[in-house]
């Protein structure tokens, strides 16, 4: 009976999870998200439409890859994107050329056809922009917390770009400068003629479980108290599969027995990962766990009951001085946190 309720109840998830990522599958009878789409196919690979594109754009600024948020009237952040015709305003009020705003890097297109951009703007000076666009630039690990879960994606994907760009100035083959397209969706090397396009690294990260437990580890430089599923870059020439029954045995000493994908993730840390999650199993009289000290500062088995007070917190909790640390997991915008709550569902439908 668990068996099949767990089938069900992830299949359903599965369906629900491709819908919500996909807009495209929830109204494919709809021919302006093809329209959208193709329009933005258009401004990334021709630079006079991405310029045009430019002068009627929202821009998202970027402080040292640190979002500017604005904080509505309801109490509620959200990413302080500007017109192009306030933002010049904004940049000759610093001292910098209108031309600037050509170094923007697309990030996508709007329902409204408006095309979007980030902007980083390190070297000018942070108070007076943020006094000039009515904003701040938080951090992006914080501005996870601020925003709401249909922001966050964007917001990532405008860091982990310029990141890019910031880190992909020469060509590895031949030590020459790259140069960009207008729209910044790749670099050539006219030297050697290669061409490079952003990437993300692909990760695994799993939800272990023994059938009434789950498994969560800790790395030093986590917060305090928190934990997560386990995660791993996958080796070259690895599939997904190899990839997350190495992690486990790697990290804990376990050897997974069935495993279930859940969802994927772009995470914009620590240089832009493709996160690939799955829950796994292990069979329930083997879960002596052994932890690599090289990975993990500790891992354990927790119970529905812990979980379920961990999924409870929604902020990092201010620990008392002097006492130990509440246990807590990732964010919701994670997607360990939400293969911690489809566990937690998982559990509870089971037990009922």
């Amino acid at each position: 009976m668990r068996g099949s309720l767990w089938s069900s109840f992830k299949t359903l998830h599965l369906f629900k999870s491709v819908l919500k990522s996909n807009p495209a599958l929830s109204r494919s009878c709809s021919s302006g998200y093809v329209s959208q789409i193709r329009y933005l196919m258009r401004l990334k690979e021709d630079d006079e439409a991405c310029r045009e594109a430019l002068k009627s754009g929202r821009f998202l600024l970027y402080y040292n890859f640190a979002p500017l948020l604005q904080k509505s009237n309801n109490s509620v952040y959200k990413p302080a994107f500007l017109k192009s015709s306030d933002l010049v305003k904004i940049l000759e009020k610093v001292g910098k050329d209108k031309l600037f705003i050509n170094e923007s890097v697309l990030l996508g297109c709007a329902e409204n056809g408006e095309a979007q951009f980030s902007l980083e703007v390190g070297d000018l000076d942070r108070s007076t922009l943020e006094q000039q666009c009515g904003g701040a630039f938080v951090d992006l690990r914080k501005a996870f917390f601020m925003l709401n879960g249909q922001d966050t994606p964007l917001v990532a994907k405008g860091q982990s770009l310029l990141r890019w760009h910031q880190t992909n100035g020469f060509c590895s083959a031949t030590g020459q400068p790259t140069v960009r397209n207008q729209s910044g969706s790749h670099r050539i090397c006219h030297s050697s003629g290669i061409t490079y396009y952003p990437k993300m690294s692909p990760v695994v990260i799993v939800l272990v479980s023994d059938g009434s437990r789950c498994l969560l580890g800790r790395q030093a430089m986590f917060p305090p108290g928190m934990y997560s599923a386990l995660a791993g870059f996958c080796d070259m020439g690895e599939s997904m599969e190899e990839a997350l029954h190495r992690e486990v045995a790697e990290e804990v000493g376990l050897e997974v027995e069935t495993l279930q994908y859940s969802a994927s993730q772009h995470w914009p840390f620590p240089q832009s990962s493709f996160m690939v999650a799955c829950h796994a199993t292990v069979n329930p009289d083997k879960t002596q766990v052994s932890i690599d000290k090289a990975e993990l500062e500790d891992a354990r088995w927790f119970t529905f009951k812990e979980i379920t007070e961990a999924l409870q917190i929604k902020k990092p909790p201010r620990n008392p001085k002097g006492e130990p640390a509440l246990f807590w997991v990732p964010p919701s915008y994670a997607i360990a946190n939400q293969l911690i709550q489809e566990w937690a569902n998982q559990q509870q439908l089971s037990r009922k």
